[in-house]
């Protein structure tokens, strides 16, 4: 049985009907019939409600070491230890534009800290481990901490981040960690702050928290620039949780088990710890990433913890896919229970999309549903998604709550949202926040989008590049990079990993690119196939579009020098900075041996 044969396994498919409207400038607006249902905007009074209905129910696990057993919170005592943050914040009388600051990964502590942070009505920001821990001038925390004033600094683990919590100022701010002896600076433990007596303080705190104040400040990648910091709200956030629970939630499963190993600086990450508090859910902390040897740890806990609702990128997806088929028994945990699978709105490629249905089917007999995350830091989470049946990746549709206008630009349409789970702005950034919604309020995202099918808007939307990757030859011709790498990889699968598209200023397109699967030969052999696949690739593209050379890289993509988000995913104008040496051996008069040419076989 194929995988397009098969049917699909349990799964709700609410109403994906549109409203469209077609406008004279070409500018297409859509919207999800079905309305956003009613929603309560307080995450705080949310996590007491789940601790009094749920109580013991286990909320948050992590492992105590690489091969130790889980360590589990329950809601009770998650609230019990938010509440005794909460008050400690209270009784410091932390002053209005003052922050909490996360140095810390994903732990049952760090989630302790955001929940307090968000009782005590005190601004939270999460920032990247890698900030405090890939050294140098610490520049960008430098600049995180201009920014978001501190009051409290929380790094969880004193001698992970030891050097960072020596060599930087933190102005006034009080930091808290678990072991304050081992710093050459003052500092408070963490057990002091659980230690804290809770009075009817908290409560009125919660009960009386602004939705539309600033709660968190999510940073954005700073791929080109210092990353900014968005503001979210309750109303954004709470509002993005209850679209998303409303056509995913009976099929994800959201009340059951998660496994997920999203960094909670970012987004989706943070989506998923508070989409399992609002739904009853237990989530396990994954500490492996999609790299080769770290994915190892999610291997094994996805042997121990198999999912109902699984979420990575399209990196994390092609390793999994690997690892799939050489481990029988994985296959059976992985899919047994698997109801919904989730993978980043920029795109996995059909291929391997089709790849995993066809290792679904081949075990269980039956297709997952995957779908969509489509947003960005500036939306609370995704809120487009793929609810409705499909055999295409995309970026699906608006869900409940949420209205999208498509701004024709050339082939393709840029991105503009409208909702209630929108930003109101980036923090201290007025040249930012004068550009960032159009002269209608909806929200300038960037990346542009394609209908797989022009005539029925019903099949959805395909990612199609962001304007800022966008890229004149030295002809004056226009190419769309992002897109064109999407193409690209889809053309070239499974031999490439990941690409970068250079000729900004060149004659002629060409492309830097890492073999995909540890194992084959990547020498002579897949240099020919290569050449076949660039060959049937560009047959009647244009110069925008046609590539002349690929050259393979033997280092792979670096995360102490930013090349990898932590999402996994490659930064393309970090990577072609750094790999100017690269650049230029590519488009050199003589080609090394490494330099693959369409013509040749």
């Amino acid at each position: 049985m194929t995988a397009s044969s098969a049917p699909f396994k349990e799964t709700f498919f609410p109403s994906a009907e549109m409203r469209v409207e077609r406008r004279s400038d070409g500018s297409i607006v859509v919207t999800a019939v079905t309305p956003l249902k009613a929603f309560k905007p307080n995450i705080a009074a949310e996590l007491a409600r789940q601790a009094r209905a749920l109580g013991d129910k286990t909320y948050l696990a992590q492992r105590s070491s690489n091969s130790g057993p889980w360590i589990c919170q329950s809601y009770r005592a998650m609230k019990r230890d938010a509440d005794a943050i909460a008050q400690w914040l209270l009784n410091q009388k932390i002053a209005p534009g003052r922050s909490v600051l996360i140095l810390s990964g994903n732990s049952i502590a760090h989630a302790a800290i955001k929940f307090g942070a968000m009782s005590a009505q005190v601004p939270v920001c999460p920032v990247s481990i890698n900030y405090s821990l890939l050294g140098g001038d610490f520049g960008r925390l430098k600049h995180v901490i201009a920014l978001v004033r501190p009051a409290v600094v929380f790094a969880e683990q004193a001698a992970k981040f030891k050097r960072a919590l020596e060599n930087v100022d933190f102005g006034d701010a009080v930091l808290v960690t678990d072991d304050p002896g081992l710093l050459q600076r003052p500092a408070i433990s963490l057990a002091a702050l659980l230690a804290t007596a809770v009075t009817s303080a908290v409560s009125h705190s919660i009960e009386t928290i602004d939705p539309d104040a600033a709660t968190a400040y999510m940073l954005t990648s700073g791929s080109t620039s210092l990353p900014k910091a968005v503001i979210q709200t309750q109303r954004m956030l709470c509002s993005n949780i209850a679209q998303a629970s409303q056509v995913l939630g009976e099929t994800a499963g959201w009340k059951d088990v998660m496994l997920d190993w999203l960094p909670w600086n970012h987004v989706s990450g943070a989506f998923t710890k508070m989409g399992v508090l609002t739904s009853g859910g237990t989530l396990y902390i994954d500490d492996g990433r999609p790299m080769p040897g770290l994915f190892d740890e999610s291997i094994k806990n996805l042997k121990e913890i198999a999912p109902a609702f699984y979420v990575n990128v399209p990196l994390g997806y092609s390793i999994l896919a690997d690892a799939l088929e050489k481990d029988s028994e994985l296959r059976k945990r992985f899919f047994g229970g698997l109801r919904l699978a989730l993978y980043g709105g920029a795109g996995l490629p059909q291929v391997l999309y089709d790849r995993l249905q066809q290792l679904a089917v081949d075990t269980v007999g039956k297709r997952i549903f995957f779908t969509t995350g489509y947003g960005a830091t500036e939306t609370a989470s995704g809120c487009m998604a793929i609810y409705f049946p499909t055999e295409e990746v995309g970026i699906g549709l608006p869900m409940p709550g949420l209205t999208v206008k498509l701004v024709p630009t050339g082939v393709r349409y840029e991105v503009r949202m409208r909702g209630p789970m929108i930003t109101p702005g980036y923090l201290a950034n007025p040249a930012a926040n004068k550009d960032i919604f159009d002269d209608e309020g909806f929200y300038r995202t960037g990346d542009t989008a394609q209908f797989h099918d022009p005539n029925d808007i019903g099949k959805g939307l395909q990612f199609a590049g962001r304007l800022a990757e966008d890229f004149k030859l030295a002809t004056g011709s226009w190419v769309s990079a992002g897109r064109l790498r999407g193409q690209l990889l889809e053309a070239c699968a499974p031999l490439l990993s990941d690409l970068l598209i250079c000729g900004e200023t060149r004659d002629y397109l060409a492309v830097l690119a890492w073999h995909s699967v540890t194992g084959r030969d990547a020498g002579t052999a897949i240099q020919h196939q290569l050449a076949a696949r660039l060959r049937a690739f560009n047959s009647g593209r244009g110069a925008s579009e046609r590539i002349e050379r690929l050259r393979l890289l033997d280092e792979p993509p670096s995360v102490d020098a930013h090349e990898v988000s932590d999402k996994g995913t490659v930064n393309q104008r970090i990577a072609l900075a750094r790999r100017a040496a690269d650049v230029a051996l590519l488009y050199a008069v003589t080609p090394d041996a490494q330099v693959v040419l369409p013509g040749n076989t």
